[in-house]
Protein backbone atom coordinates (compact mmCIF):
# COMPACT_ATOMS: atom_id res chain seq x y z
CA UNK A 1 0.00 0.00 0.00
CA UNK A 2 3.01 2.56 -0.41
CA UNK A 3 2.06 3.49 -3.10
CA UNK A 4 -1.31 5.18 -2.23
CA UNK A 5 0.19 8.43 -1.65
CA UNK A 6 0.67 8.25 -5.92
CA UNK A 7 -3.00 7.64 -5.99
CA UNK A 8 -4.16 10.64 -4.23
CA UNK A 9 -1.58 12.92 -5.27
CA UNK A 10 -2.76 12.23 -8.96
CA UNK A 11 -6.63 12.30 -8.30
CA UNK A 12 -6.17 15.82 -6.47
CA UNK A 13 -4.22 16.55 -9.46
CA UNK A 14 -6.68 15.36 -12.00
CA UNK A 15 -8.98 17.76 -10.22
CA UNK A 16 -6.82 20.92 -10.93
CA UNK A 17 -5.39 20.38 -14.53
CA UNK A 18 -7.34 17.09 -15.96
CA UNK A 19 -4.86 14.27 -16.78
CA UNK A 20 -1.73 16.14 -17.29
CA UNK A 21 -2.05 17.50 -13.41
CA UNK A 22 -2.79 13.62 -12.67
CA UNK A 23 1.38 13.37 -14.07
CA UNK A 24 2.00 15.93 -11.64
CA UNK A 25 -0.07 14.73 -8.58
CA UNK A 26 1.77 11.20 -8.82
CA UNK A 27 5.42 13.07 -9.16
CA UNK A 28 4.37 14.75 -5.23
CA UNK A 29 3.05 11.37 -4.12
CA UNK A 30 5.86 9.64 -5.51
CA UNK A 31 7.77 12.11 -3.19
CA UNK A 32 5.46 11.99 -0.23
CA UNK A 33 5.36 7.83 -0.22
CA UNK A 34 9.19 7.93 -0.46
CA UNK A 35 9.45 10.25 2.73
CA UNK A 36 7.33 7.48 4.60
CA UNK A 37 9.50 4.79 2.90
CA UNK A 38 12.41 6.27 4.46
CA UNK A 39 11.05 7.01 7.72
CA UNK A 40 9.66 3.45 8.07
CA UNK A 41 13.27 1.87 6.38
CA UNK A 42 11.58 0.56 3.58
CA UNK A 43 14.00 -0.85 0.39
CA UNK A 44 14.62 2.56 -2.01
CA UNK A 45 14.80 0.28 -5.18
CA UNK A 46 10.84 -0.13 -4.22
CA UNK A 47 10.54 3.14 -6.07
CA UNK A 48 9.56 1.87 -10.01
CA UNK A 49 7.67 -1.06 -8.82
CA UNK A 50 5.36 1.56 -6.92
CA UNK A 51 5.13 3.80 -9.19
CA UNK A 52 4.08 1.25 -12.10
CA UNK A 53 2.03 -0.17 -9.21
CA UNK A 54 0.12 3.80 -8.78
CA UNK A 55 -0.13 4.00 -12.57
CA UNK A 56 -1.77 0.62 -13.05
CA UNK A 57 -4.86 1.28 -9.46
CA UNK A 58 -5.41 4.56 -11.57
CA UNK A 59 -5.83 4.27 -15.13
CA UNK A 60 -7.40 0.27 -14.89
CA UNK A 61 -10.64 2.65 -12.76
CA UNK A 62 -10.56 5.71 -15.09
CA UNK A 63 -10.77 3.46 -18.72
CA UNK A 64 -13.22 0.96 -17.06
CA UNK A 65 -15.31 4.39 -16.42
CA UNK A 66 -14.52 5.79 -19.70
CA UNK A 67 -15.65 2.21 -21.50
CA UNK A 68 -18.93 2.14 -19.13
CA UNK A 69 -20.06 5.74 -20.48
CA UNK A 70 -19.17 4.59 -23.86
CA UNK A 71 -22.00 3.29 -25.27
CA UNK A 72 -23.86 6.47 -23.83
CA UNK A 73 -25.33 4.50 -20.11
CA UNK A 74 -23.37 2.76 -17.67
CA UNK A 75 -25.32 -0.50 -16.66
CA UNK A 76 -25.56 -2.05 -13.82
CA UNK A 77 -23.83 -5.09 -14.81
CA UNK A 78 -20.55 -2.54 -15.60
CA UNK A 79 -20.73 -1.05 -12.48
CA UNK A 80 -21.45 -4.49 -11.04
CA UNK A 81 -18.28 -5.64 -12.31
CA UNK A 82 -15.79 -2.70 -10.93
CA UNK A 83 -17.36 -3.29 -7.55
CA UNK A 84 -16.29 -6.74 -7.93
CA UNK A 85 -12.68 -6.28 -8.86
CA UNK A 86 -12.76 -3.63 -5.79
CA UNK A 87 -13.89 -6.42 -3.46
CA UNK A 88 -11.20 -8.71 -4.96
CA UNK A 89 -8.77 -6.07 -4.20
CA UNK A 90 -10.31 -6.16 -0.63
CA UNK A 91 -9.57 -2.36 -0.34
CA UNK A 92 -10.80 -0.64 2.62
CA UNK A 93 -14.08 1.99 2.76
CA UNK A 94 -11.72 5.01 1.39
CA UNK A 95 -10.20 3.04 -0.81
CA UNK A 96 -13.04 2.09 -2.32
CA UNK A 97 -14.05 5.79 -2.60
CA UNK A 98 -10.89 6.58 -4.41
CA UNK A 99 -11.31 4.06 -6.87
CA UNK A 100 -14.98 5.14 -7.80
CA UNK A 101 -13.63 8.56 -8.18
CA UNK A 102 -11.38 7.57 -10.92
CA UNK A 103 -13.90 5.73 -12.32
CA UNK A 104 -16.67 8.65 -12.31
CA UNK A 105 -13.43 10.64 -13.44
CA UNK A 106 -13.23 8.33 -16.84
CA UNK A 107 -16.98 8.70 -17.39
CA UNK A 108 -16.45 12.85 -17.59
CA UNK A 109 -16.47 14.48 -21.10
CA UNK A 110 -13.30 15.83 -19.89
CA UNK A 111 -11.07 12.92 -19.79
CA UNK A 112 -8.24 12.52 -22.12
CA UNK A 113 -7.68 9.24 -22.74
CA UNK A 114 -4.48 9.20 -25.40
CA UNK A 115 -3.33 10.63 -22.54
CA UNK A 116 -3.68 8.53 -19.63
CA UNK A 117 -2.53 5.80 -21.83
CA UNK A 118 0.69 7.07 -23.07
CA UNK A 119 1.36 7.58 -19.63
CA UNK A 120 0.38 4.48 -18.66
CA UNK A 121 2.48 3.01 -21.48
CA UNK A 122 5.73 4.65 -20.15
CA UNK A 123 5.54 3.67 -16.91
CA UNK A 124 5.18 -0.02 -17.77
CA UNK A 125 8.24 0.22 -20.02
CA UNK A 126 6.77 -2.63 -22.25
CA UNK A 127 6.33 -5.17 -19.59
CA UNK A 128 4.03 -7.00 -21.90
CA UNK A 129 2.47 -9.14 -19.42
CA UNK A 130 1.14 -6.03 -17.36
CA UNK A 131 -0.16 -4.70 -19.68
CA UNK A 132 -2.17 -7.74 -21.24
CA UNK A 133 -3.22 -7.81 -17.77
CA UNK A 134 -4.55 -4.25 -17.95
CA UNK A 135 -6.33 -5.24 -21.65
CA UNK A 136 -8.24 -8.00 -20.07
CA UNK A 137 -9.83 -6.10 -17.17
CA UNK A 138 -10.82 -4.24 -19.50
CA UNK A 139 -12.21 -6.18 -21.93
CA UNK A 140 -14.14 -8.36 -18.94
CA UNK A 141 -15.80 -5.01 -17.57
CA UNK A 142 -16.63 -4.37 -21.65
CA UNK A 143 -18.09 -7.55 -21.42
CA UNK A 144 -19.86 -7.27 -18.25
CA UNK A 145 -23.50 -6.74 -19.98
CA UNK A 146 -22.77 -10.08 -21.74
CA UNK A 147 -21.59 -8.07 -25.31
CA UNK A 148 -18.49 -6.53 -26.64
CA UNK A 149 -20.65 -3.02 -28.31
CA UNK A 150 -19.07 -1.60 -31.45
CA UNK A 151 -17.88 1.65 -29.72
CA UNK A 152 -16.35 -0.43 -26.68
CA UNK A 153 -14.22 -2.48 -29.35
CA UNK A 154 -13.23 0.56 -30.91
CA UNK A 155 -12.07 2.09 -27.94
CA UNK A 156 -10.27 -1.28 -27.08
CA UNK A 157 -8.50 -1.39 -30.27
CA UNK A 158 -7.20 2.14 -30.14
CA UNK A 159 -6.08 1.00 -26.63
CA UNK A 160 -4.19 -1.82 -28.37
CA UNK A 161 -2.67 0.04 -31.12
CA UNK A 162 -0.82 2.71 -28.72
CA UNK A 163 0.05 -0.58 -26.75
CA UNK A 164 1.24 -1.95 -29.49
CA UNK A 165 -0.64 -4.79 -29.51
CA UNK A 166 -1.78 -6.88 -32.84
CA UNK A 167 -5.47 -6.94 -33.66
CA UNK A 168 -4.70 -10.79 -33.69
CA UNK A 169 -3.75 -10.97 -30.05
CA UNK A 170 -6.78 -9.06 -29.11
CA UNK A 171 -9.18 -11.04 -30.86
CA UNK A 172 -7.31 -13.75 -28.45
CA UNK A 173 -7.88 -12.13 -25.34
CA UNK A 174 -11.98 -11.27 -26.47
CA UNK A 175 -12.33 -15.33 -27.21
CA UNK A 176 -10.72 -15.52 -23.99
CA UNK A 177 -12.80 -13.49 -21.87
CA UNK A 178 -15.83 -15.01 -23.41
CA UNK A 179 -14.67 -18.36 -22.78
CA UNK A 180 -13.99 -17.24 -19.11
CA UNK A 181 -17.71 -15.73 -18.61
CA UNK A 182 -18.87 -19.67 -19.66
CA UNK A 183 -16.41 -20.76 -16.64
CA UNK A 184 -18.38 -21.99 -13.66
CA UNK A 185 -17.99 -24.41 -10.83
CA UNK A 186 -20.65 -26.73 -12.17
CA UNK A 187 -22.78 -26.22 -8.64
CA UNK A 188 -21.53 -29.25 -6.50
CA UNK A 189 -19.06 -28.54 -4.23
CA UNK A 190 -15.25 -30.12 -4.60
CA UNK A 191 -16.15 -31.08 -8.05
CA UNK A 192 -13.30 -29.63 -10.68
CA UNK A 193 -14.70 -26.48 -12.74
CA UNK A 194 -15.03 -26.93 -16.15
CA UNK A 195 -16.08 -24.47 -19.08
CA UNK A 196 -19.76 -25.27 -20.68
CA UNK A 197 -17.72 -26.73 -24.21
CA UNK A 198 -15.05 -28.07 -24.74
CA UNK A 199 -15.00 -25.31 -27.59
CA UNK A 200 -14.37 -22.86 -24.64
CA UNK A 201 -11.81 -24.65 -23.29
CA UNK A 202 -9.85 -23.90 -25.97
CA UNK A 203 -10.53 -20.55 -26.41
CA UNK A 204 -9.58 -20.33 -22.41
CA UNK A 205 -5.77 -21.38 -23.81
CA UNK A 206 -6.00 -19.79 -27.43
CA UNK A 207 -5.66 -22.82 -29.56
CA UNK A 208 -7.80 -24.48 -32.15
CA UNK A 209 -9.32 -28.01 -31.24
CA UNK A 210 -7.28 -29.21 -34.40
CA UNK A 211 -4.00 -27.69 -32.48
CA UNK A 212 -1.43 -30.95 -31.37
CA UNK A 213 -0.91 -32.26 -28.07
CA UNK A 214 2.39 -30.23 -28.07
CA UNK A 215 0.68 -26.91 -29.00
CA UNK A 216 -1.82 -27.26 -26.64
CA UNK A 217 0.98 -27.67 -23.88
CA UNK A 218 3.29 -25.20 -25.24
CA UNK A 219 -0.02 -22.35 -25.21
CA UNK A 220 -0.98 -23.66 -21.52
CA UNK A 221 2.95 -23.29 -19.74
CA UNK A 222 2.76 -19.51 -21.75
CA UNK A 223 -0.22 -18.23 -20.12
CA UNK A 224 0.58 -19.29 -16.69
CA UNK A 225 3.63 -17.84 -16.80
CA UNK A 226 2.22 -14.95 -18.13
CA UNK A 227 -0.49 -15.12 -15.67
CA UNK A 228 1.59 -16.14 -12.43
CA UNK A 229 0.97 -13.47 -9.79
CA UNK A 230 4.09 -13.16 -8.25
CA UNK A 231 5.98 -12.44 -11.36
CA UNK A 232 2.84 -9.84 -11.90
CA UNK A 233 3.13 -7.95 -8.98
CA UNK A 234 6.99 -7.93 -9.60
CA UNK A 235 6.62 -6.25 -12.64
CA UNK A 236 4.06 -3.76 -11.11
CA UNK A 237 0.52 -5.16 -10.65
CA UNK A 238 -0.46 -3.81 -7.30
CA UNK A 239 -0.78 -6.68 -4.69
CA UNK A 240 -4.33 -5.81 -3.98
CA UNK A 241 -5.22 -7.25 -7.13
CA UNK A 242 -3.46 -10.13 -7.04
CA UNK A 243 -6.17 -12.29 -6.13
CA UNK A 244 -6.92 -11.76 -9.81
CA UNK A 245 -4.02 -12.76 -11.60
CA UNK A 246 -4.91 -16.64 -9.43
CA UNK A 247 -8.06 -16.69 -10.09
CA UNK A 248 -7.21 -16.59 -13.75
CA UNK A 249 -4.44 -18.86 -13.09
CA UNK A 250 -7.29 -21.59 -12.12
CA UNK A 251 -9.53 -20.81 -14.96
CA UNK A 252 -6.60 -21.78 -17.39
CA UNK A 253 -5.92 -24.69 -15.66
CA UNK A 254 -9.03 -25.77 -15.69
CA UNK A 255 -9.47 -25.31 -18.92
CA UNK A 256 -6.28 -27.23 -19.96
CA UNK A 257 -7.19 -30.51 -17.66
CA UNK A 258 -10.95 -30.20 -19.46
CA UNK A 259 -8.97 -30.75 -22.93
CA UNK A 260 -6.49 -33.64 -21.88
CA UNK A 261 -9.88 -34.75 -20.83
CA UNK A 262 -11.60 -35.12 -23.82
CA UNK A 263 -8.53 -35.80 -25.76
CA UNK A 264 -7.81 -39.00 -23.63
CA UNK A 265 -11.84 -39.87 -24.24
CA UNK A 266 -11.53 -39.54 -27.64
Amino acid sequence: MRWWGKVLGGLFGYWLFGPVGAIIGLIFGHWFDKSVRIAMDFDPRGVNTEQIQATFFTTTFMVMGHLAKADGRVSESEIAQARFIMEQMQLSDEQKKLAIQFFNEGKSASFDLDTAILQFKRDCGRRRTLEQMFLEILITTAMADGELDPIEREILLNICQTLRFSRISFERLVAMIHAHRQYSAGGVPGQQPAYKTIDDAYDMLGVKSTASGGEVKKAYRKLMSQHHPDKLVSKGLPEEMIKLATEKTQEIKAAYEQVKKARDMN
